[in-house]
């Protein structure tokens, strides 16, 4: 327990701080989800693109809700305000959602509080993988509702498994040292402990 505010292992998801963090990291969700490579598939579009980071850091910074919630949102307005896919939306919400949930959730497992850099790279991959496996399973599926043929999608799904890993290599890499930077300026400059770092 640190300041008598904790009494479990990730940061509570109370008060005005972790709320308007929350709405700060997914500003930049949304942001970084905009500087992208977009790929070609055989049905849909698939990308390379920035905003897994910070949903990743999201969870690492702000633990499962905040960054869960963070990572969710930023991701469905992208979907909604700039790709345009309404319908897609929800289930991107929910991956994104359940991508930093995860991270956060082993990050801050075994009251580490985020601090384990071994956690945090556990975390981190499993989120990534936690959410390659909800994206593909969702292609697969929506590949064969379109009726498309079971080669056809399995091409598409290659290359949705090759842009996902190029995106989840890139987020691990780049989101543990960012965390690592964060939570000291966060905590030097004192809002670590309002959001309960």
């Amino acid at each position: 327990m640190k300041n008598g505010t904790r009494n479990y292992g990730y940061p509570p998801f109370r008060g005005v701080y972790p709320i308007a963090a929350a709405a700060v990291f997914a500003a930049l969700v949304f942001v970084a989800s905009i500087i992208s490579v977009p790929v070609p598939a055989a049905f849909g579009m698939t990308r390379i693109h920035l905003g897994n980071i910070f949903c990743l850091l999201s969870g690492l910074i702000l633990g499962p809700v905040g960054g869960g919630l963070a990572a969710g949102v930023g991701s469905g307005l992208y979907d909604i305000i700039v790709y345009g896919e309404i319908a897609s939306a929800p289930f991107t919400m929910v991956f994104k959602f359940l991508l930093a949930c995860v991270c956060g959730l082993v990050a801050y497992s075994g009251n580490s509080r985020g601090e384990s850099q071994k956690r945090n790279l556990l975390g981190a991959i499993l989120g990534s993988v936690t959410y390659m496996a909800l994206y593909l399973g969702k292609s697969f599926l929506e590949g064969l509702l379109l009726g498309s043929q079971l080669g056809t999608v399995l091409t598409t799904l290659l290359t949705k498994f090759v842009t996902s890993g190029i995106n989840a290599g890139i987020a691990v890499v780049v989101a543990l040292p960012l965390s690592i930077v964060l939570r000291v300026a966060l905590q030097k400059s004192g809002m670590g402990e309002k959001l309960y770092l």
